[in-house]
């Protein structure tokens, strides 16, 4: 692997080879790296650091919040999914929205933007189904940090005074998540100790203890008091739903994503279209790869914005999707030398905010996880006691009637938040845990990162170095969003072929998406082993945030 580019790395990668944990928050990463000490295996440190993230960075995540899950088997060389995503309430329906007069989409902190929160059954299951340890031990480091208190990072301190005042402000019980009616300055020690409650009784009593007893009271007095629908009955019928992934093949790797109603599939769009092109003839870092690497965005996002819906409501075809035979056809559509002027979906048929983290055990297992809000602190509602936020997923539904994503009750919305897994194609053998954080960037920075480890051979930290680019909040027809440090003369021929880029620096680079990335390589050990030495664990964090990733020897 390269460990430099044409973008000088800002960090060096991570290397090791009894396991790994990289997430967007150093105490988190820890929390992680404990429970592998203790026994744990990749997904119980997921779950220790999604719930450790819940606590040290709950601006973006927590209990309020869904999760999508992805997990390689070391023994059976299998991937597995689970979509931890809840449903709207089942008294909400277009015609009640139209009587009120919403039009387009839920606004963005209205009461009835409030989905089911999926993380609690979610982070259960991943441990019940694939873990080794207790829920209990699982949120153990969690309910430490939340009950004895933490100094919090600069940027989550950023985030979080962001949402104090746009959000948690604005409901009642806001202030168990402030201090004296603001956010947390960096280095300020913060306790949650009703959020402690909360994960003890999580990991004591199970998740029906969320979605049955005294915190579904909560949730639900909450949302009604805010003007919602949501009603026990509906978090009582929620279940998580294992899933079989998604897939393509890219030059030798196999790209994974969870199926929709996530927007994973957009990545693996684009990297079929990409894959049709000869990648030595567009050099890292010029003009030409990044007018193609965005066009097949465009294209890919069109086709998302379109497909992707509940499968439960709405007739998603992933399979048409993904033959060659339509990527070939939608690579033909790039004009080499101009941005697309509109970018419409094709016809398969015919021919913020989040955290993102991963982990890898000593055995060889790995999970790629993701849970949020959304929106920073989601609507800002927090339920009495409870020192949590509820999401507001229900902003992704289409208020338009005959829309695959329409608004209906008990559906599930399209979701931003995909993790991602790629295996070798040849062998199965694991090849990388990835992904990159970030509302509707997610998918754009899936594609960037992969193409930049699988084209390019950057190791972890240096491909998720490279400056980025996003179609502005993930539409075809936006202008494209570019991070300082892209060469200028690169950002000048952009914009004389019509992508309009707009550079962001400093802070507005957090748009760009965090990132983490595990990767397990072979590595030879020459006359110092008698067999073959252990394969090695290389990891990067995203430079753009407070993360960080640590290995175990």
């Amino acid at each position: 692997m390269k460990t430099s580019d044409t973008y000088i790395s800002r960090r060096s990668p991570v290397l090791a080879t009894g396991g790994m944990v990289a997430s967007s928050q150093p105490l988190a990463t820890l929390a992680g790296v404990d429970i592998l000490r203790a026994g744990g295996n990749a997904a119980d440190a997921a779950v220790a650091v999604a719930a450790a993230l819940n606590v040290t960075q709950p601006c973006s995540t927590g209990l309020g919040g869904d999760v999508f899950c992805l997990y390689y088997d070391a023994a059976t060389r299998r991937v597995r999914g689970l979509n931890g995503s809840g449903r709207s309430a089942a008294a909400l329906t277009l015609d009640r929205v139209e009587a009120e007069g919403l039009t387009g989409r839920l606004p963005d902190q209205h009461p009835y933007s409030v989905t089911v929160p999926g993380a609690a059954a979610a982070w259960e299951d991943v441990v019940g189904e694939l873990g080794r340890l207790s829920l209990a031990d699982v949120l153990a480091p969690a309910v430490r940090l939340a009950e004895e208190g933490f100094p919090v990072a600069p940027c989550a301190s950023r985030w979080w005074r962001a949402g104090a005042e746009g959000q948690l402000k604005r409901h009642r019980h806001g202030g168990e998540l402030m201090i004296d009616g603001r956010g947390p300055n960096p280095g300020e020690v913060m306790r949650l100790p009703t959020l402690g409650t909360s994960l003890r009784t999580l990991g004591e009593r199970g998740s029906r203890a969320f979605y049955e007893g005294e915190i579904v009271e909560r949730i639900v007095a909450a949302v009604a008091e805010e003007g919602g629908v949501l009603t026990r009955d509906d978090l009582a019928a929620h279940a998580s739903e294992w899933v079989e992934p998604i897939h393509v093949d890219y030059r030798g790797v196999r790209v994974w994503e969870c199926p929709p109603n996530g927007q994973g599939l957009a990545a693996l769009l684009a990297l079929n279209v990409v894959r049709q092109f000869d990648m030595a003839e567009f050099p890292p870092g010029g003009f030409q790869r990044y007018h193609l690497l965005i066009e097949a965005m465009r294209l890919a996002l069109a086709d998302a914005a379109w497909a992707v819906a509940d499968p439960q409501h709405a007739d998603v075809p992933v399979e048409q999707l993904l033959r060659d035979a339509y990527a070939v056809g939608r690579a033909k559509l790039i004009d080499p030398a101009r941005a697309a002027r509109r970018a419409r979906p094709g016809d398969p048929t015919a021919g913020s905010d989040t955290v993102y983290f991963c982990t890898a055990d000593g055995e060889g297992n790995a999970c790629s996880l993701i849970n949020s809000n959304y929106m920073g602190f989601g609507t800002g509602i927090v339920p009495e006691g409870c020192g949590f936020s509820l999401q507001n997923r229900g902003c992704g539904f289409v208020l338009r009637r005959g829309h695959g994503n329409a608004l209906a009750p008990r559906n599930r919305p399209y979701h931003t938040i995909i993790p991602g897994m790629a295996t070798r194609a040849d062998d199965g053998s694991l090849y990388a845990a990835f992904g990159v954080m970030g509302g509707m960037m997610q998918p754009q920075g899936h594609l960037q990162v992969v193409v930049a480890m699988v084209d390019d051979g950057l190791d972890p930290q240096a491909a998720l170095d490279r400056p980025r680019f996003q179609l502005r909040g993930g539409r075809a027809d936006e202008c494209v969003l570019v991070e300082d440090g892209l060469d200028a003369g690169v950002v000048d021929a952009l914009r004389a072929t019509g992508h309009a880029p707009r550079v962001l620096a400093g802070a507005a680079r957090s748009a760009f998406g965090l990132g983490q990335i595990i990767r397990r390589v072979s590595a030879g050990g020459g006359s110092l082993w008698s067999g073959p030495a252990p394969p090695v664990y290389w990891a990067g964090s995203d430079p753009r945030g407070d993360g960080t990733a640590i290995g175990l020897p």
